[in-house]
């Protein structure tokens, strides 16, 4: 294995949005008729249907399209992002690497952990791999820890 490509997977980003979407208008056109007087129930679901479906449509335009690439005879690894108005690409050199380790994001006491590979690089600086885009496996510790090991097997060669 000279090169190791892995790609998130936009598709599912899109579904999450768009639910996002289909919710907001949803609670909006259901609680339209509201009573403006004074504060109530239907005032707060119109204004989260309203709420959702901001975040919603601004989480269309934000779906990132992120692979990234181990090559083992170049010694290094290649992050590129591409979005619907820009692309970025970063690379990352064998040498620049002191340390790789699995990584958590969310609330244990939730049940709503995401896992992912974090590289810490030379200038202390720590650079996630396989976050935040959606990539599959992403809920599951024993994945995450299966990447860092493969990554740790690369950059030992």
């Amino acid at each position: 294995m000279d090169i190791w490509k892995i790609e998130s997977n936009p598709v599912k980003q899109t579904f999450f949005t768009w639910t996002i979407v289909i919710i907001g208008l949803v609670l909006a056109y259901g609680f339209r008729n509201y009573d403006g007087s004074y504060l109530s129930n239907n005032l707060a679901g119109f204004l989260l249907g309203i709420f959702l479906l901001l975040i919603g449509i601004s989480g269309l335009f934000m779906i990132v399209k992120q692979t990234i690439t181990i090559d083992r005879n170049l010694s290094q690894i290649v992050i590129e992002d591409v979005a619907r108005f820009k692309k970025k690409k970063q690379i990352i050199c064998f040498n620049d690497i002191v340390e790789v380790y699995v990584s958590e994001l969310g609330n244990r006491s939730e049940g709503s952990v995401s896992y992912y590979v974090t590289l810490r690089l030379k200038s202390e600086k720590n650079c996630p791999l396989f976050f935040p885009a959606y990539y599959d496996g992403r809920w599951n510790k024993s994945i995450a820890e299966s990447r860092c090991r493969q990554l740790e097997e690369c950059l030992k060669h």
